[in-house]
């Protein structure tokens, strides 16, 4: 008979819970709850972002927004040098003339290549309509049907593309640790056949297993948001 008091056996892997995985849970009840219809049972959430009169604020948390964009157009100020003196005074002169518009035109050619760019951090409010970023001179204002796009590049980053008020092409991240929630309200939303809603691949697969196994059961939200283009 074994022993109840024995220790566990060191090839045994014991599931761990991150602070994402906690983010997620509530995700998951949260769009459960969405789905059942029952969101009028739960506790408003207090956030800064204006809200229309039919709109409800889901999550608020920390976020980071990057954008991807050129930092130059590959323009540089050339500098031109006269130099009088020695020839060895007149070479050097020339010479560091020289070394300075070549590292000047690098540079410009580097910066006029896109990247994703730290825009800087903010608040990150979920709505049943949109995605609000508050910050003071980089806000978001993401309305899910005005999007043309949208991705979960990571658990943490929500990825998506619009045209802005200027009529440019946009492609930006918010990073937070409500990006799934963000990306699954936006695509039940605006995009219903979205292959990562329809496959459940918004969730990591051994995330309701972990839960189970760790006492904290978690709601079939992935599963209810699959099926609900069904319905």
């Amino acid at each position: 008979m074994s022993n109840p008091f024995a220790p566990p056996p060191e090839n045994v892997t014991r599931p761990t819970w991150s602070p994402l995985d906690e983010y997620l849970w509530h995700s998951c009840d949260i769009l459960a709850d969405l789905i059942e219809g029952r969101l009028a049972g739960r506790p408003l959430v207090a956030t800064t972002a204006r809200l229309d009169q039919d709109d409800r604020a889901l999550a608020v948390g920390p976020g980071q927004r990057s954008t991807w964009r050129a930092l130059g157009d590959g323009s540089y100020r050339h500098s031109s040098v006269v130099a009088f003196g020695s020839p060895a005074l007149v070479v050097g002169t020339l010479m560091g003339s020289a070394l300075g518009n070549s590292t000047r035109r690098r540079r410009a050619a580097s910066d006029a290549q896109p990247r994703w760019v730290v825009d800087g951090p903010g608040a990150a409010t979920i709505t049943l309509r949109r995605l609000h970023f508050a910050h003071p001179t980089c806000e978001l204002d993401l309305d899910w049907r005005a999007l043309g796009a949208i991705e979960l590049v990571a658990p943490d980053v929500f990825q998506t593309s619009f045209i802005s008020t200027r009529g440019h092409q946009v492609t930006t991240r918010v990073h937070t640790p409500w990006a799934s929630l963000a990306f699954v309200v936006a695509a039940i939303t605006a995009f219903p056949a979205h292959p990562r809603l329809l496959s459940r691949g918004w969730l990591p697969p051994d995330f309701e297993q972990r839960c189970a196994l760790l006492g904290r059961p978690c709601r079939p939200a992935a599963q209810l948001t699959a099926d609900r283009r069904t319905h």
